[in-house]
């Protein structure tokens, strides 16, 4: 019997719900990109935070920032790693059960950020979540970083939408969900079916207002799903 659905992690067997969540003060305390500018001293960290927080409070697109926090950090591929273990060393700490007891009823998990896919990975393993949408970086044979992949939808105003969309298609979801604590995850509703809007580490106040449902406990999720 020919893959009922090809190309996808599902195992032939189309999942029906599809949970997405953002990485960045959602499923971590931390911002990854704030932590690899804070590898490179404080006045770094300043720049790239206040940059961080415009796009994140819908004040400046996402593009506008993108590529240039990445220029004044030159992040290098060991520093990845370290990112990595802050964001399972920072997770939040309903978010390992909420996901096991989601994926118990059927909800297919997806981590849609715009962070970086290197850095994500280990939290993704140690949540059971086994897809990621990030970016990803590119580096020289000595680890210097080369640039990025600008390609990725979420490196712009909108794109986690578009993300979402080809995976509803993509898994053939009969129901979409996305959670996040930015804007840019906000951005997404009109792809997803509800957006929850997530407050622990920041309420946002675009974000709750327009938000169907503001939580600030992951496991809240278990009550409205």
């Amino acid at each position: 019997m020919p893959d009922a659905c090809p190309g996808c992690l599902c195992g032939g067997v189309p999942a029906t719900k599809l949970i997405c969540f953002d990485c960045d003060s959602t499923l971590s305390a931390i911002e990854g990109v704030d932590e690899l500018a804070r590898l490179r001293g404080p006045e770094v960290l300043a720049r790239v935070e206040a940059m961080t927080n415009d796009a994140m409070e819908g004040r400046v697109p996402v593009e506008s920032v993108f590529g240039r926090r990445l220029e004044i950090i030159q992040p290098r591929y060991e520093d990845l790693a370290a990112v990595g273990r802050r964001y399972v060393a920072t997770v939040e700490p309903t978010a390992k059960a909420t996901i096991a007891g989601l994926i118990g009823r059927g909800w297919t998990p997806v981590i849609v950020s715009a962070g970086f896919t290197e850095a994500i990975r280990p939290l993704a393993d140690y949540l059971g979540v086994a897809r990621v949408e990030a970016v990803g970086l590119r580096f020289n044979a000595d680890g210097s970083y080369a640039g990025y992949d600008t390609a990725f939808p979420a490196t712009r105003s909108g794109g986690k939408a578009e993300v979402i969309a080809r995976l509803k298609t993509e898994f053939r979801a009969e129901q979409t969900v996305m959670v996040g604590d930015g804007v840019s995850d906000l951005e997404a509703r009109p792809a997803a079916d509800r957006f929850i809007g997530f407050g622990r580490y920041v309420v946002r106040p675009k974000v709750k207002a327009a938000a169907d449902d503001f939580i600030t406990s992951l496991a809240e999720l278990a009550k409205i799903l």
